[in-house]
């Protein structure tokens, strides 16, 4: 179910290549898996260069989601450098999450964690929808983890299977309550959960699911250089930032519009970031009521605006171009990320109902009169209008890549993994055929020689193992292929 990249002797998905600087990204972003067009409320044909709702999240490719089940309770993560545990068990707290954490020794290893929200955020696979005909499709790729339903013979909801991490939030939610993020790949949403029990005086604490993870310790830390010329550069990710939003509201076709017409810095190569994307320069570490800021890094600006009982202080909600999957009319609906408050009212009270950096979705369009309002069992703050904060360039683990309307396909690369010889077959028959291979950084490990035909053996015993692309050039198009060297 929505494996986005199986190694087992399978064509891979084809590239244009750019080689951005050889800067190490420790952060690289994982697709989302969103592969359809849509309007503000259904799915549709893909648009082109200048129509309306261009730049949405299938307009752009980044890293494929590519994992490897190792066969011992363990997980790998090929992209992010992680390595997780397939099979969770069952709920338990977070003290005894922290134990089981410190005394594991699955597949070998005693270096296990609990995640952070942004190392969890990473296995998310927005091809998901929350409520199918008569199931479920959930927001992660069951190929490779178990992730088990509420169970309702015990009064639960399908929904209630929500799993946590480590990261606290440094304020209060709703009534009080001493949160923890998490995130629920059964509604494919990101927000705070209380960590004990209502009514227990914080003395009883909440069980929830707890997905051990071990492996890059700096998948989730940002490194921010401001440019000087309005823009952010994360190294971590490698992706490029508007510094400032420009204080104005939009509906999502609008926000979609705007960022792909940008002009900043030099560059007209703008877009509106993906759900991950936009997630991965939340500071969960700041919040309104803690540090009188947004939840993102002080070298960004962002407008503040007044909460829906008239109170100054607040921060937007920004758009991404994902979009969420629910309810009677699934495709009306794309994510947001809240950089300020997350706000629900109940009883004509407003809350902090899920946390400064929840990830969660409002309606794409919509009569600007009847908007902020408040929806479903929480009164969950709607505000249609959102902010945007544009983004450029795409992560490929050291390598920048742009998806174009038309590119050549078909390439086959096998075995993948390998531990030493790679077969490529072309679609084609070429002459003067490049094929160099390049490390995370970009950097060249094997060239071969001008190759002709429709195939080719490339001997890969040189290298160690590790993750590697091939590069290849037929004098015009370049391309690249992920390859796995075991």
């Amino acid at each position: 179910m929505k494996s986005a990249f199986l190694f087992q002797a399978c064509s891979l998905s084809i590239t244009l290549l750019f080689i951005s600087n050889a800067y190490a990204q420790t952060y690289p972003i994982v697709e989302t898996g969103v592969t359809e067009y849509y309007d503000d409320i259904s799915v549709i044909s893909a648009p082109t260069v200048g129509q309306a709702y261009y730049g949405q999240d299938a307009h752009y490719n980044g890293n494929s989601a590519s994992y490897t089940n190792n066969g011992d309770g363990t997980v790998s993560d090929h992209i992010t450098g992680l390595m997780w545990e397939r099979d969770m068990g069952n709920k338990i707290t977070y003290t005894q999450a922290i134990s089981k954490a410190n005394s594991s020794n699955l597949g070998g290893y005693s270096d296990w964690r609990i995640p952070t929200i942004k190392e969890l955020f990473s296995l998310v696979d927005y091809s998901g929808r929350v409520m199918g005909e008569n199931a479920i499709d959930l927001f992660i790729d069951t190929t490779y983890f178990i992730q088990p339903l509420g169970n309702t013979a015990a009064g639960e909801r399908e929904i209630d299977a929500q799993t946590w991490t480590q990261t606290h939030y440094n304020s209060l939610t709703f009534n009080g309550d001493s949160t923890l993020f998490g995130m629920n790949f059964i509604d494919g949403r990101l927000k705070g959960y209380p960590k004990y029990e209502p009514g227990s005086n914080n003395t009883i604490e909440t069980s929830f699911y707890f997905r051990l993870v071990r492996g890059n310790s700096n998948y989730g830390i940002n490194q921010f250089v401001g440019n000087g010329n309005g823009t952010v550069t994360d190294n971590a990710t490698g992706l490029t930032w508007q510094k400032a939003d420009d204080g104005i509201a939009r509906d999502w076709e609008s926000a979609l519009d705007y960022a792909e017409n940008l002009n900043l810095g030099g560059h007209s190569d703008w877009r509106l970031p993906n759900a991950k994307e936009l997630q991965s320069i939340v500071d969960y570490t700041r919040c309104p009521d803690f540090t009188n800021s947004p939840a993102i890094d002080p070298i960004f600006n962002t407008t503040s605006i007044f909460d829906t009982d008239g109170i100054a202080g607040q921060y937007p909600y920004f758009w991404s171009s994902t979009i969420l999957k629910d309810g009677p009319n699934p495709n009306s609906d794309a994510v947001y990320v809240a950089f300020g408050e997350a706000h629900g009212e109940l009883n004509n009270t407003l809350y902090d109902t899920h946390g400064a950096g929840a990830v969660r979705n409002d309606p794409k369009s919509g009569d600007s009169a009847q908007y902020p309002d408040f929806f479903g069992p929480q009164g969950d703050v709607r505000y249609v209008y959102n902010y945007v904060r544009a983004v450029r360039g795409q992560s490929v683990s050291g390598l920048t890549t742009k998806k174009l309307n038309s590119f050549k396909t078909g390439i086959e690369v096998y075995p993948n993994p390998t531990s030493d010889l790679c077969h490529i077959d072309f679609p084609d028959t070429y002459s003067n055929l490049s094929i160099r291979v390049l490390n995370l950084l970009g950097m060249e490990v094997l060239k071969t020689s001008q190759v002709s035909g429709n195939s080719y053996t490339l001997d890969l015993n040189p290298l160690k193992r590790g993750i590697y692309f091939i590069y290849i050039s037929d004098g015009g198009m370049q391309q690249s292929v992920k390859i796995v060297k075991q």
